[in-house]
């Protein structure tokens, strides 16, 4: 495959894919004065490699991911990103024209397209350092999450706009091409539990941010301490489903 010219339009690991995985015929698109190259690749996944503990990830809105690595993707250059967009829309909404319908419409596909940027680079991170560490991931249960999450009505937009969806996805098929175990774990009570010594109460909850256990003291971070919690969960789950692999003896 002739790359010339591709070079500086893409990154060193998107043009080796090309390279290396192409498969079939490939598609040259312009979509709001930008040029795409959409190519089909075949790419082999490597074997998922036995994990020394869990990286666990909390999703939310003050901060989209927390890991229990450390790592925190903040959200509040977003949330004024989404409060931009959303003023634009409402203005070009109300203008009901031609021009505006078409201008709604680009800015629609921009906004997308910033989403899966983001998101791109979050899994990215998550997904690298888990590789790094010999770690798995453990990622929390997103079904119902818009039914369970009670929020301020100033949150409810963020949390409607974003795409956790999106973001669970492109950790879990980057964590696949890297080998990188992964679970899905039901999310339920990492608000109120201790993840040090297990202590279950919501009053351990203090405020948004702050997590205090009423039984041992501890005091952290409420999503690092939902994020070590989803890790610990990711761990036993992890350990269940390899022993019920294992043949019965006969």
């Amino acid at each position: 495959m002739r790359t010339s010219g591709f070079d500086s339009l893409c990154s060193p690991d998107a043009l080796k894919i090309l390279r290396e995985h192409r498969k079939g015929e490939s598609d040259l698109i312009e979509r709001d004065g930008v040029f795409y190259l959409i190519a089909v690749c075949d790419i082999p996944e490597p074997e998922v490699f036995e994990p020394a503990g869990f990286v666990g990830v909390d999703l939310g809105i003050v901060d989209i991911a927390t890991t229990s690595t450390g790592y925190r993707a903040a959200g509040r250059g977003l949330d004024r990103h989404r409060k931009r967009q959303l003023d634009l829309r409402k203005k070009l909404q109300a203008k009901g024209t031609k021009s505006a319908k078409r201008l709604l419409k680009k800015r629609s596909r921009k906004e997308a397209r910033h989403t899966a940027n983001v998101n791109h680079i979050i899994s990215k991170t998550i997904v690298t350092t888990a590789e790094r560490i010999g770690y798995g991931i453990a990622l929390e249960d997103l079904t119902g999450i818009r039914g369970r999450v009670r929020l301020r009505k100033d949150q409810r937009t963020s949390l409607h706009s974003w795409s956790f969806h999106q973001l669970a996805s492109f950790v879990e098929y980057k964590a696949k091409r890297a080998g990188v175990p992964l679970v899905y774990v039901d999310p339920a009570y990492t608000s109120q539990q201790c993840s040090e010594y297990g202590h279950i109460d919501r009053k351990n909850r203090i405020d948004q941010a702050t997590f205090a256990c009423r039984s041992c003291g501890a005091l952290m971070h409420a999503d690092d301490n939902a994020s070590h919690d989803l890790a610990r969960k990711g761990a036993t789950a992890w350990t269940t489903g390899r022993e019920s692999r294992v043949p019965a003896t006969p």
